[in-house]
Parts: structure tokens; C-alpha cells; sequence
């Protein structure tokens, strides 16, 4: 069976899409809806940009989102996915892909969504730092050890494991880890800390939005980041897409998952085509990858 994959935040990169704006006519038509409903050029700054102009998360949500789908679309008919899934952003791509959303539809929830967690951002200081070459229970440990509030936030892969909290958490929290012996500690370029308690006032104002929007009943099983298990069932993928928000992306555990269900093939569609495959490969090597 074939796994889509969708990345989030941190896939992007100046130029992303053009090659496909430049050869597709569908694929313009979704930026010239993208700018419409964005309110702004999202094209420009995704062409000419610089690295730091996508870094804003209001930006680099949409971008993401966009550039997924429109290398779905310049796939035609080949897109046949048998079970979908997103890392953290990615998921709602994951949706609109398995037909549980339209494209326009995922798109007001990225913005929503993106708006929303660049303003919960601004309230308090916080961050994230990847914690590499220490077992999952032990960065557990450190997190629960620390006074501020540090919690685990992404469970990228065996060995990767990104922790979110406030700064002065944070920094505690990378000593420690160092101590114990962590091949490298990484505090990551982000506006706050996506996936932990400092996004609750996000978390309130996308629960709003999901809530007013319908789901359709998605044409293959999609895999979510707060459960890391399958499910077509539209209550659940909603609740599970607002939980996301502030818990963990189980991403090593739905790989797994996916696997454990028949996954033959993992195909990452968007972003610069590494992340989530690199992540597949470390999980089980013995899996074929492509990006596209």
C-alpha cells in the first residue's frame, strides 16, 4: 500500500512552487485562489523571498500548505493514495488530500491556524530545540525535572526528539540533556513553542473554526499526530486536529503505525522532499521512499 506524506513547518525554502506555476495551469489557478483568500501575494514571497521571509509563521504555514498541494495537483491521476498522514501543519494537507476537506477549505483553516499561533506566540517567550542521541523516555525524564514548563513536542524519528517550552525552560533543559549525554542539542529557528501549553489561546481559536466547518468522511484511512492511529471518522479527525495543537506529534509511533498496517511505500509530497522521508528511513530502512 502506498503512505502520502506531507511536511510542515521547516520544509520550506526560497523559490518553492515556481517550477510548477511556471508548467501548470491548475496549479496558478490554487495560488491566484491562495492570494484571495490569504489577502496577500503568497506567490511573491514563495518565488522571490528570502529564507527569512518565509520564516514568519503566518507565511510559512500557507506556503507549505500550498506548495503540497500543488505538487498533488501536478500529479494528476497518479495520486492514489491508500492511507495519508502530516507532520504537525502537514496534516491538514494530509486532509485535504484524503478528501475530508476542499483545498480552499484547508487553506482558511492553515490561515486560521497560522494567524493563531503567530499571536499566541507574541504573548509569552518561548521555543523549541531538537534533542538528538538520547532515548525518548530519558528527554521525558529531563522535561518533567525541569521547573518551567518543557514538554516533549515532536517524536520525529528513534534518537530525535523536540522539546517545547518557555526560553529559560528551554535552556535548562538543553543542559541537561547535554549532560546526559545528548549527541547534539539544537535550539531551533521558530517563532514559540508550536505543540505545548503556550498554544492554548490558539488552540481555542482553531477549535472555533474547525467547529463551523464540515468534514467529509475521507476516501482512505488518515493517520493523526495527537492519537498516531488511524481513523475515517469525521468527529474524531476533528477533535484530534484541535488537540494537535498543543500535544505531541507522535510522528515515530504513526510511522510505525502505518507500517504495522501494510505501508509498502512512503511518498512525501512537498517541502524541499527530505525531511519526512529521512525521518521513514531511520524508523525502518527496509521501506522504499520517493519525494515529489
Amino acid at each position: 500500500m502506498k503512505a502520502y506524506l506531507f511536511p510542515g513547518q521547516g520544509s520550506q525554502f526560497p523559490g518553492m512552487g515556481k517550477d510548477l506555476f511556471d508548467s501548470n495551469e491548475q496549479v496558478r489557478n490554487l495560488f491566484a485562489q491562495a492570494n484571495d483568500i490569504l489577502g496577500f501575494d503568497i506567490a511573491d514571497i514563495m518565488f522571490n523571498g528570502s529564507a527569512e521571509d518565509l520564516k514568519e509563521t503566518k507565511v510559512t504555514q500557507p506556503a507549505v500548505f500550498l506548495h503540497s498541494m500543488a505538487v498533488r495537483e501536478s500529479t494528476g491521476s497518479s495520486f492514489q493514495p491508500d492511507m495519508v498522514a502530516g507532520h504537525s501543519l502537514g496534516e491538514i494537507s494530509a486532509l485535504v488530500a484524503a478528501g475530508v476537506l476542499k483545498f480552499e477549505e484547508g487553506l482558511e483553516l492553515v490561515k486560521v491556524r497560522a494567524f493563531a499561533m503567530q499571536k499566541a506566540c507574541e504573548l509569552e517567550k518561548s521555543t523549541m530545540a531538537a534533542i538528538i542521541g538520547l532515548e525518548d523516555a530519558l528527554v521525558e525524564e529531563v522535561c518533567t525535572s525541569i521547573e518551567d514548563t518543557v514538554v516533549a513536542a515532536n517524536y520525529n524519528c528513534p534518537g530525535q526528539l523536540v522539546i517545547s517550552g518557555s526560553e529559560r525552560g528551554i535552556a535548562a533543559a538543553m543542559a541537561s540533556c547535554k549532560e546526559k549525554g545528548a549527541r547534539m542539542v539544537v535550539e531551533l529557528q521558530v517563532g514559540g513553542a508550536f505543540h505545548s501549553p503556550f498554544m492554548k489561546p490558539a488552540e481555542v481559536e482553531l477549535a472555533d473554526a474547525i467547529e463551523k466547518m464540515e468534514f467529509n468522511k475521507p476516501g482512505c484511512p488518515v493517520y493523526q499526530n495527537f492519537t498516531s492511529k488511524a481513523t475515517t471518522d469525521p468527529i474524531q479527525i476533528k477533535q484530534n486536529l484541535i488537540s494537535q495543537l498543543t500535544g505531541p506529534v507522535k510522528w515515530t509511533q504513526t510511522m510505525q503505525n502505518m507500517i504495522a498496517d501494510g505501508a509498502a511505500k512512503f511518498i512525501e509530497v512537498g517541502g524541499n522532499g527530505k525531511t519526512l522521508v529521512t525521518f521513514v528511513k531511520r524508523i525502518d530502512r527496509s521501506i522504499p521512499t520517493e519525494a515529489i
